[in-house]
């Protein structure tokens, strides 16, 4: 059995005049990645392997989910192959990792996270929104047999503003 933890980078600004691969969070996305990663607390098993694009706005929403899920630094990697929106490098990030890796959580870009949750997950989501977690369970022993899995938890921030 391999759980993948999916989440969207938290909601960017664009009031500065930087490259799309350098834009910043906002406040607002900075608060949606607390109330997500909060809820998630105790929600999460323990994960193997953290992987994350390498924009600024990936990192520094990993940053929040790891500080506030207790999840050490030191197994977080960057993949420049996750700056991916269409999806074909996501699906190859995620068929490499290692039979060991059992629960991996991916930090990414729409529109390939939310096609990746509608082709692999039981689950039909319209758009997988700014700070949004998709976890998906799959009855496989190693990534590369990836096949359609089951979606087991999805949480977004109008999920929690609303409570």
């Amino acid at each position: 059995m391999k759980t993948l933890i999916i989440v969207r980078h938290a909601k960017s600004s664009w009031e500065y005049n930087v490259i799309d691969h350098e834009r910043p969070l906002k406040k607002r996305g900075v608060n949606d990645a607390l109330i997500v990663s909060h809820f998630l607390k105790g929600k999460i098993k323990k994960i193997d392997k953290v992987l994350s694009s390498d924009a600024l706005r990936t990192k520094l929403t990993a940053n929040i989910f790891l500080e506030n899920l207790n999840i050490h630094q030191n197994i977080l990697e960057f993949n420049h192959n996750l700056y991916d929106f269409e999806g074909s490098d996501l699906l190859q990030v995620i068929k490499s990792n290692k039979a060991s890796i059992n629960n991996l959580m991916i930090f990414g870009h729409n529109h390939a996270l939310t096609n990746f949750v509608n082709t692999y997950g039981s689950e039909y989501i319209d758009n997988v929104p700014t700070s949004g977690v998709v976890v998906i369970e799959f009855d496989i022993k190693t990534w590369p047999d990836l096949k359609k899995g089951k979606t087991t938890l999805k949480v977004f921030p109008r999920h929690l503003k609303s409570q």
